[in-house]
């Protein structure tokens, strides 16, 4: 009987509390409000500080959605414990088929889910103070990264400018990437660090007699601009 009476306390206990919290106007309003504030940050930083290949507007807006609709399904989760058991096995099939072609861009998606993972929960100090801190911190990044920016050189010459050719990158900090030699014309493609979109060195190539292209194209590491 005592062994009876503990699980139906268990049971009554486990009832009572099916609705983890009441969700109130003012409560649905704040957590929507802060959502909606971080991901319009993450929206401004990424426009303005975006230094990948090609930037996607349609991907940006897409972080203020995921900000705005990761709070509402935290606000419906911690609501009522059957809501939140459905709702997971309905997001379980859920499969992105989108190629992600920058990596940065993973970092971004990570950044609104857990701003809207924190305003939906409540915490909307955390939400809004860890979003403005993310934010400084790229912001600085960006401004570091931007004062110089890797290049990929190349150029395609003959052989009566390989002397030249070699006179000129050897006043120059570089690093060897392809070499290419078909009869009497020779392409190099080399790595080199611009300061200041600094473009000169592509105008001591032009001036070698022999020297046919020189192209210059910014690198990031795995994709050229």
């Amino acid at each position: 009987m005592r062994n009876l009476s503990i699980i139906d306390d268990t049971i009554q206990l486990f009832s009572d509390n099916l609705n983890f919290a009441e969700l109130s106007p003012a409560g649905m309003i704040a957590a929507m409000v802060s959502a909606l504030v971080c991901g319009i940050v993450i929206y401004l930083v990424y426009r303005f500080c975006y230094r990948g290949i090609v930037y996607s507007d349609n991907f940006n807006v897409l972080l203020v959605m995921i900000t705005s609709i990761t709070a509402f399904i935290i606000m419906t989760i911690s609501s009522n414990v059957v809501l939140s058991l459905g709702m997971v096995g309905a997001l379980s099939i859920v499969r992105f088929r989108t190629a992600i072609k920058d990596p940065l861009d993973i970092g971004f998606l990570f950044w609104a889910i857990a701003a809207g993972l924190t305003a939906g929960a409540g915490l909307y100090f955390v939400a809004v103070f860890g979003t403005v801190l993310i934010a400084v911190i790229y912001i600085i990044f960006s401004l570091l990264k931007k004062e110089k920016k890797n290049y990929l050189l190349i150029v395609r010459y003959n052989g009566e400018a390989e002397s030249n050719v070699k006179a000129v990158l050897g006043g120059m900090k570089y690093r060897l990437k392809n070499k290419t030699v078909n009869g009497e014309m020779t392409e190099l493609t080399i790595e080199v660090k611009v300061k200041h979109n600094d473009t000169s060195s592509v105008s001591r190539f032009q001036e070698i007699n022999g020297v046919s292209t020189v192209t210059l194209l910014e690198y990031s590491g795995e994709y050229m601009n």
